[in-house]
């Protein structure tokens, strides 16, 4: 097979030309940029292009498949000669679909926690050595690639996002993927530059229920109520199974399951519940709660997720993807809850689309409530790049209802404030679905004054 890539250089795009490179497919690609990890990872496997940039005799009769990627536009050259020679165009979520649909495919969608309920399958199934193939959105620890394609392997877990699939294919990504069993984690609307009112959001769910294949199975998270709702008016041919929160104590901030005591890397209710999801798929994969808990231990998170940064004495220092409103409460939550005997320090940068518009920004009302000390950061330029209004101080404290909210755009200025502060028994938590405002997090964690 002989397939190419317009726009290689995504984390997803990147990771499946090297899994079809593994799978022994001659594999080209092209796109105009290609930033890190990407650059270094395609190099390794021959497969950066030898110069960047579209050019349209890339594009042969001989081609089997071409996959486009979302960073690609609808006028790009080497597009429109495929279509002008009528080679087969998948988006990366139809190629994947086209790889598995002989697969048990397990397709895990929701507005949260995706990640953390996917990786925590693949360490379950790894640990007792099953064989699967697997598409995950972060880099996970004994994994060296976020996609594997194989012959073999007699199941495919997928995480499925609702964003688009490709310039030329609007459908959101996880209804190509048509699962055999489907986990939904929660509800709360997110990219309203595709998805302008939270009704029009909410429907991408009630297809995606539809897009199960005929008596399969969806888990799906009880407690949340818009959820709830939708899965109970879903008329779709599927296995409905509900979950929320397991049995679990906290021992000086350590986190048990119940009835066994088995201790946990992890912690909060968010994370309880994305394990409680993970349970749930892997006993419809032949694996009980035994095994299943016996794997779940060792298990310490997904790159971003409440990632430990350091921790000394009566001082941790997390970093966690939140960016969205439901994301960024749980988070501050979970680590409060945690450690009950700290304060804690809460920095957030907003820097996605719909985290700067200043009507959708009124979704974080409350959501930093629970840190002792809220800070916010927006770049100054990110307005300019992203050609929006800028807002003001003012129109953060008011969105978040905090008047004590701290306010930065200069990443300097937060730098030496952040060092300003006294952390004995201070835990500090950073999230950003970004660059943390540039800030070198490691470096920053050892400076910090504790005593």
């Amino acid at each position: 097979m002989r397939i190419h890539l317009i726009a290689i250089g995504g984390a997803a795009m990147h990771n499946l030309a090297i899994a079809l490179h593994k799978k022994g497919f001659e594999v080209t690609g092209s796109d105009d940029v290609v930033y890190e990890p990407s650059k270094s990872r395609l190099d390794k496997y021959g497969l950066l292009p030898a110069e960047m940039g579209w050019d349209e005799n890339r594009i042969t009769a001989d081609i089997d498949a071409i996959i486009l990627g979302m960073h690609a536009r609808v006028d790009n050259p080497e597009l429109l000669k495929a279509q002008e020679l009528g080679l087969k165009i998948y988006s990366y979520p139809a190629y994947v679909y086209e790889q598995s649909k002989e697969k048990i495919r397990v397709v895990i969608g929701g507005s949260h926690g995706k990640t953390t309920i996917t990786s925590m399958i693949l360490h379950v199934l790894n640990y007792h050595q099953k064989k699967f193939d697997y598409l995950v959105g972060a880099q996970l620890a004994g994994f060296d690639t976020m996609v594997k394609i194989t012959d073999t392997a007699p199941i495919m877990v997928i995480e499925g996002d609702e964003y688009l699939a490709s310039p030329i294919d609007r459908r959101p990504k996880f209804h190509l993927y048509h699962a055999n069993i489907a986990v939904i984690s929660g509800i709360a609307w997110d990219h309203i530059n595709v998805f302008p009112t939270f009704a029009d959001y909410v429907e991408q769910f009630a297809k995606f229920i539809d897009t199960i294949t005929p008596n399969g199975k969806l888990i799906y998270c009880e407690l949340d109520k818009e959820l709830k709702q939708t899965v109970e008016q879903s008329t779709a041919d599927v296995i409905k199974i509900p979950y929320g929160i397991p049995a679990h104590e906290v021992r000086n901030g350590i986190t048990y399951l119940l009835p066994k005591h088995t201790a946990l890397n992890v912690f909060g209710d968010h994370n309880l519940m994305n394990l409680n999801a993970a349970k749930q798929v892997c006993a419809q994969l032949g694996i009980d709660e035994e095994g299943f808990n016996a794997a779940i231990s060792s298990f310490a998170g997904a790159a971003k997720r409440l990632e430990l940064i350091s921790a000394e004495d009566q001082t941790n220092v997390y970093k966690d993807f939140a960016h969205s409103p439901s994301k960024l409460k749980a988070t501050i939550h979970a680590v409060k809850s945690q450690f009950t005997d700290r304060k804690l320090v809460a920095f957030m940068e907003l820097h996605t689309f719909s985290s700067l518009n200043k009507e959708f920004l009124k979704e974080y009302k409350g959501a930093m409530s629970d840190a002792d000390l809220a800070i916010v950061y927006i770049d100054a330029k990110t307005f300019e790049q992203k050609k929006m209004q800028p807002l003001t101080e003012q129109d953060i404290k008011q969105a978040f209802e905090d008047d004590s909210l701290l306010y930065f755009d200069n990443a300097a200025q937060l730098e030496t404030y952040l060092k300003s502060l006294n952390y004995q028994s201070t835990n500090l938590l950073m999230m950003s679905s970004g660059t943390y405002a540039g800030l070198d997090l490691p470096k920053l964690a050892s400076e910090l004054k504790t005593k």
